[in-house]
């Protein structure tokens, strides 16, 4: 239901509660009044005609003065009043008429008040003129009463109406902002977040209004900042492609055409009998097999960090670090990684991989520091669960710390893809912090992303 048909229905459930809360009084005010004047009338007319007859006992004729007395009742509102005996008269009460119509049976009958029947004798110097009879008649009354219970009906009635109209023409028109919105949010569904609702609402409406205008405008800033992270990993995605094509084509091929060739010469040489210079080709094979064994380690290196898949994110940091180690050995390194870090999942692993690898290498080769520490712990408590990853040197650190070159600027586009947030800090002569904070949601939301996205590097 909608709700200007509530609030209508609502009216009206007050209307009735109050209409019959009104009946309620209505018929024992009703009720009491016609019993007062029904007996009020009756006690006055027993009056009148008790001293009237009264009156009759020095009357020259009686007879006619009887009549004249029963006559004098005509017209009254609530008595009918009729003699029987020698001279029978009836006075009857005049009926009134009602703007509402006749009173209804069930009002009479809810009102429950009879008629009251009185008998008078009338003897005049000990003849016996017949008995006078007064009977009262409430419908006069229940006319009046229920004329009143219908002007008391019909302002109700008429509010009611007016306030129902009012309900109608007023909540349409201060709902019709609400099928707008509703129209706004099914475009937002569809995918076009340039819909906004405009116009002046009240405060309440307004509200909602600059709300959702201010949903609209962050869900297209993130459309389109979602497009270009896609582009940017589209471009990254042929880059690698093109550099593993490259790598293939100018370290691989050549040597799987060397192997060939040495091969063919290795047979050659043993059908001729000459297995020394067959031995020297033999020889030759292997060498181009460990170079190829190289680069194809080096290949899958940036593919994938290696001994992330077989041993995990720990034995991965210390992979990248002995890399360094080796070629930079007067560095000192530092690795603390909490237990909890461990399995964090395919995302998450490679995200921390990259950041470390990335935060070494900007370090050693520009900073030129004596010692790096690498720090991966988990923050679970006050409502938050995310990963926290800092890499800090104390290398001559960079008056720019803000100006970030190709691989930072990378590497804070990976890891703002995934919901996360990338801190620099840098001082003059006192080294380069680089912290990165990563939620641990993305970990269950990497099933949605494809995996070829995942393994961009």
């Amino acid at each position: 239901m909608s709700l200007r048909l509530r609030l209508i229905a609502l009216v009206c459930c007050v209307l009735l509660a109050s209409l019959a809360l009104g009946g309620v009084i209505a018929y024992g005010t009703a009720s009491r009044s016609v019993r007062t004047e029904m007996g009020a009338a009756l006690s006055v007319g027993r009056q009148t005609l008790e001293s009237a007859v009264y009156r009759l006992q020095n009357a020259a004729d009686p007879e006619r003065e009887l009549a004249g007395l029963i006559a004098s009742f005509e017209g009254n509102r609530h008595l009918r009043v009729s003699l029987a005996g020698k001279a029978n008269a009836v006075a009857s009460p005049a009926v009134e008429a009602s703007p509402f119509g006749a009173v209804p049976g069930w009002f009479v009958a809810l009102v429950g008040v009879t008629s009251a029947v009185e008998r008078i004798p009338v003897t005049v110097g000990g003849r016996d003129f017949g008995t006078i009879t007064i009977e009262t008649d409430p419908h006069n009354e229940m006319l009046e009463v229920w004329n009143e219970f219908g002007d008391s009906l019909a302002a109700p009635l008429l509010f009611c109406g007016l306030t129902i109209l009012l309900i109608h023409v007023f909540i349409g028109r201060a709902l019709r902002p609400l099928d707008n919105l509703a129209a706004a949010m099914e475009e937002l569904g569809d995918g076009r977040y340039r819909a906004r609702v405009s116009g002046r609402l009240t405060p309440e409406l307004s509200r909602l209004r600059d709300s959702f205008n201010r949903m609209t405008a962050r869900l297209a800033k993130a459309d389109a900042e979602n497009r270009r992270l896609n582009e940017q990993l589209l471009t990254l995605q042929e880059q690698e492609r093109s550099d593993l094509a490259r790598d293939l084509h100018d370290e691989v091929s050549p040597f799987l055409f060397a192997i060939n060739v040495d091969a063919s010469t290795a047979s050659r040489l043993l059908q001729e009998g000459r297995p020394a210079e067959a031995r020297n080709q033999v020889d030759l094979i292997a060498d181009a097999v460990h170079h190829m064994q190289r680069q194809v380690r080096r290949m899958l290196s940036r593919l994938r960090p290696v001994g992330l898949a077989e041993f995990g994110l720990g034995e991965a940091i210390e992979n990248i670090v002995a890399f360094w180690r080796r070629r930079r050995p007067e560095i000192r390194y530092e690795i603390a990684i909490s237990a909890d870090c461990e399995n964090l999942g395919e995302l998450l692993d490679t995200t921390i991989c990259r950041i470390v690898q990335e935060a070494v290498s900007n370090a050693v080769r520009h900073a030129a520091p004596t010692s790096i520490a690498i720090t991966i712990d988990h923050a679970a408590d006050h409502g938050r669960d995310e990963i926290r990853v800092e890499v800090a040197d104390d290398g001559g650190g960079t008056p720019q710390p803000h100006r970030m070159g190709y691989g930072l600027v990378g590497l804070a586009e990976r890891v703002k893809a995934i919901g996360g947030q990338l801190n620099l800090s840098s001082r003059a002569e006192e080294g380069f912090i680089l912290q990165v904070i990563l939620p641990c949601s993305a970990a269950a939301d990497a099933g949605a992303i494809p995996h070829s996205v995942q393994a961009v590097g």
